[in-house]
C-alpha cells in the first residue's frame, strides 16, 4: 500500500490512545513538510481521455501549464501555489452554481500538480500540499464568531471510479462547491455553511489528512452540525455505524489497492501507526431533522453493517456490535465510511461534542445535470430542516 514517508523529525509524544488522532493531527500541521513530494491521483493516461470526453475539461493541460508556470516562476512559490489553488476553488464554485459540474475542479487540480511535480525544483512537498489544501476549500473557511449563528460544515469527495466513468461527477463534491459560503436565515437565526473536499486515496488518509484538517474546525466548540458527504446508493442514507476496518477491493483514484477483503478487513494507519479506537462507532446526527428534507429521494437511517462474526447485520445500538469485528460500517468498506469513522473518533479525541456523521448521496454513472440538481436541492432542504429544528432548540451542539 503506498503510504505517505514518515515525519522522523516529529515523533509523538506518550500519550494515552484517546488523543492519538489529535496529537497526530497538530504534528501534521506544525512540522515541516517532507522532502519528497507526495503521490497524486493517475494523471498520465486519464488526462487526455477526460479533455475528449468532458466539455468542461476541454484544454486542461494547456490550461494547467500556465498555472505552473506562473507558480514556479513567483518570487515565493509557495504563497503563489497557496493563491493558485485559491483562485482554482473559487472559480470552481462560480461554475458549479451554474452548471452542477464539479469535474472542472478535479482534473484542472490534477493536470497543474502533475505539471508541479514535473518542473518543481525546491519546497516541492510543501509547495503541492499548500496548492492542494487551498483547491480544496481549506484557504477560505470564514465561520464569523460570536452568538446567534448557526455553524455548518460539511465535506466532500473529489470523482471517483474513473476508469469505468471517466466523465464521473461526484454529487458530494457539487454540493461541496454550491454550498461553500451560503448563508441563510432560518428561525430568527443566521445559518453560515462552510465545506472542504477531500481526495480519493488510502495514502492521504493514511498521512492523517482527515484529522488534520477537521482538527482545528471541531475545537473551534462552536459548530451547530457537521457532515462528511459521499455518493453512495440508490438514495440517501444516514450511516449511522461507521466501522474502523477497510474491506473494499476497489483501488483509488492513485490505483492503489490495500489488499482488504471481506474477508480480511484491515486497520488503515494514521502515520506510522494502525488507527486506534473501537471497531464501531455511533453517529449524532439529528436523523429526524434531516429526514424532513423533502425531495425525490427517501432519506434513511441505515443501520446495516457487517462483521466477521455475524455477517450482515442491522444494529439497533452499539450493544449490538460489542466484540465484534468490523467488515463494513454503515457506510461501506471504502473511504466513505472511513472519513466517517475517522472524523467520529476524531471528535471523541477532541471532546468535541458537535452534531457528526456521515451522509451518502444518490449515486449517478457519469455525468446527468438534472440528477445532480435533484441531489443537490433535496440536501440543501435537508440542511435546512436540521437548521431550523437546531434554531428552535436554540442553535445547542447536541445530536439527536
Amino acid at each position: 500500500m503506498a503510504r505517505a514517508p514518515a515525519r522522523s523529525p516529529c515523533p509523538l509524544p506518550a500519550r494515552a490512545p484517546l488523543a492519538l488522532a489529535a496529537l497526530l493531527a497538530a504534528l501534521l500541521v506544525g512540522c515541516g513538510a517532507e522532502e519528497t513530494a507526495p503521490p497524486v491521483d493517475q494523471a498520465p493516461g486519464r488526462l487526455p481521455a477526460a479533455e475528449a470526453a468532458i466539455p468542461s475539461v476541454a484544454g486542461a493541460r494547456a490550461e494547467s501549464q500556465a498555472i505552473a508556470d506562473a507558480i514556479l516562476g513567483a518570487p515565493d512559490p509557495v504563497r503563489a501555489a497557496r493563491q493558485a489553488g485559491q483562485g482554482l476553488w473559487e472559480g470552481a464554485r462560480t461554475y458549479a452554481a451554474a452548471s452542477f459540474d464539479d469535474r472542472p475542479l478535479y482534473w484542472l487540480r490534477l493536470a497543474t500538480q502533475e505539471h508541479l511535480k514535473a518542473d518543481c525544483r525546491a519546497h516541492c512537498a510543501a509547495l503541492l500540499e499548500a496548492f492542494d489544501r487551498a483547491s480544496r476549500g481549506d484557504g477560505d473557511i470564514a465561520f464569523s464568531s460570536g452568538a446567534g449563528t448557526l455553524r455548518i460544515l460539511l465535506t466532500g469527495f473529489d470523482p471517483f471510479s474513473l476508469d469505468r466513468h471517466i466523465d464521473q461527477s461526484n454529487p458530494s463534491g457539487v454540493a461541496a462547491l454550491r454550498l461553500d459560503g451560503a448563508r441563510w436565515t432560518v428561525g430568527g437565526m443566521a445559518v453560515e455553511i462552510e465545506t472542504l473536499l477531500f481526495p480519493v486515496r488510502f495514502d492521504a488518509f493514511d498521512a492523517g489528512t482527515v484529522e488534520a484538517r477537521l482538527s482545528p474546525l471541531l475545537q473551534r466548540g462552536d459548530l451547530a452540525l457537521a457532515a462528511t458527504i459521499s455518493m453512495g446508493r440508490d438514495h440517501f442514507d444516514l450511516e449511522r455505524f461507521p466501522g474502523r476496518r477497510r474491506s473494499s477491493e476497489a483501488p483509488d483514484n492513485a490505483g492503489v489497492r490495500t489488499g482488504a477483503s471481506a474477508a480480511q478487513p484491515l486497520v488503515p494507519r494514521l502515520g506510522d501507526e494502525p488507527l486506534e479506537g473501537r471497531e464501531f462507532l455511533e453517529f449524532s446526527l439529528p436523523v429526524a431533522a434531516l429526514q424532513g428534507g423533502a425531495g425525490p429521494y427517501e432519506i434513511r437511517d441505515n443501520r446495516r453493517v457487517a462483521t466477521l462474526e455475524r455477517g450482515t447485520l442491522d444494529a439497533e445500538s452499539l450493544k449490538d456490535l460489542a466484540g465484534l469485528t468490523a467488515v463494513r460500517g454503515g457506510g461501506g468498506g471504502y473511504l466513505s465510511n472511513e472519513i466517517s469513522y475517522r472524523s467520529l473518533n476524531l471528535a471523541q479525541a477532541l471532546g468535541a461534542t458537535v452534531p457528526l456523521g456521515h451522509i451518502h448521496t444518490p449515486r449517478l454513472d457519469g455525468f446527468d445535470p438534472a440528477v445532480l440538481e435533484a441531489i443537490s436541492t433535496q440536501l440543501e432542504a435537508m440542511l435546512e430542516s436540521a437548521a431550523a429544528v437546531l434554531a428552535a432548540e436554540g442553535g445547542l451542539a447536541t445530536g439527536g
